[in-house]
């Protein structure tokens, strides 16, 4: 009897424990309250939709004109400014990052940070030194504006002459008076009277009286040309000083036909083989005309020799030798055939040589 009492007790025993457990394992899902969760979830939506604010303000650049044409303008114009006018039409902060300026043009900026509907000017001054002709040059404005975070701004002109001269080469000669030098003569082609305040020439070959207190519309200059100092100079400039506001220099470069002409002038072999000779022919003329006299005849290493001279019309002809040195781990050599003619001049051939690979 007690021990069925026994079994009883322990069975209602287990079966209350079992309830209260299945009990408390009803509350554990009601444990973590899902209104956490919710205020999570409204925090993650509330900084993603200030992210996505964010990424909308962004800064603009806009400019007023990117090319700024100045029409004609003299070759010697003074220097210009060309003004571009910009504005953040953005809604944040714009931010210039630098500007590349290309050759010859000098930028201007008074700041680099702008705050929205702000407005500056991006200065660029140049001066056209050139002939006539197009000129267009460009520069870069580098900014935080994504949509042209490189953005070019343009100059453009047409250079043209304002003042005109005439002949524009000299051609001279050392057997004429004043070697054939013509007059000058300078137009303004605007109408804008000027003045010379210089006259120069390369070593002083030429030379002009001019006096720069005097202005006009067109000079006529009457050049004398020293011939010694000309014989001596054979190609050069003259460079004409002006006061015209767009015309400052005029230049005339001159060139003199020699009395005595070398041909050729440079020699080249290829393949050379050390002490295997080369021949050939170089002729001296008169480019005047007449007959003359070769003093003497030289080389300058030694590797060069006349085999033979012969009298031609108004000059000579030689037949020379060519022999390359001893190679010595070298790949060419070079020499220098010079003929003295009698009464000063010297007129040379460069010699230069490749040896043949082994």
């Amino acid at each position: 009897m007690k021990r069925n009492y026994l079994i009883s007790a322990l069975v209602f025993s287990s079966v209350l424990l079992f309830q209260l457990g299945c009990q408390e394992q009803a509350k554990l899902p009601e444990k973590p309250a899902t209104a956490p969760e919710t205020r999570v979830v409204g925090s993650l939506e509330k900084a993603e939709a200030s992210l996505a604010s964010l990424d909308k303000a962004a800064p603009k650049i806009t400019f007023e004109n990117v090319v700024h044409d100045f029409g004609q303008i003299g070759t010697g114009a003074n220097k210009r400014v060309a003004e571009f006018k910009f504005t953040n039409t953005g809604d944040a902060l714009l931010e210039i990052m630098g500007i590349e300026k290309c050759c010859g043009v000098e930028t201007i900026l008074d700041k680099t940070e702008f705050s929205p509907g702000e407005s500056s000017v991006v200065k660029a001054e140049f001066q056209a030194f050139q002939k006539s002709g197009p000129f267009m040059k460009n520069i870069y404005v580098n900014s935080n504006d994504k949509t042209k975070p490189r953005l070019a701004l343009t100059i453009k002109a047409t250079v043209v002459s304002k003042v005109s001269y005439s002949p524009k080469r000299l051609k001279l000669f050392l057997d004429e008076e004043n070697a054939g030098c013509p007059k000058i003569v300078l137009s303004s082609l605007d109408n804008q009277p000027f003045a010379i305040t210089q006259f120069k020439s390369t070593a002083d070959c030429i030379t002009a009286d001019v006096d720069g207190s005097v202005e006009a519309t067109k000079f006529i200059l009457d050049p004398r040309v020293d011939m010694e100092k000309l014989n001596n100079n054979l190609k050069g400039s003259v460079n004409v000083s002006l006061t015209h506001p767009e015309e400052k220099e005029a230049e005339i470069l001159f060139d003199v036909i020699p009395k005595y002409a070398i041909s050729p002038p440079l020699i080249i072999t290829f393949n050379a083989e050390p002490q295997n000779p080369i021949v050939r022919k170089v002729t001296v003329l008169n480019k005047y005309g007449g007959d003359f006299e070769i003093e003497s005849v030289s080389s300058k290493n030694n590797t060069v020799t006349v085999l033979s001279r012969e009298k031609i019309r108004d000059g000579y002809q030689f037949n020379v030798e060519i022999m390359p040195p001893l190679a010595e781990g070298k790949t060419q050599f070079v020499d220098a055939f010079v003929v003295k003619i009698k009464g000063g001049n010297e007129l040379g051939v460069v010699c230069r040589g490749f040896y043949k690979r082994k």
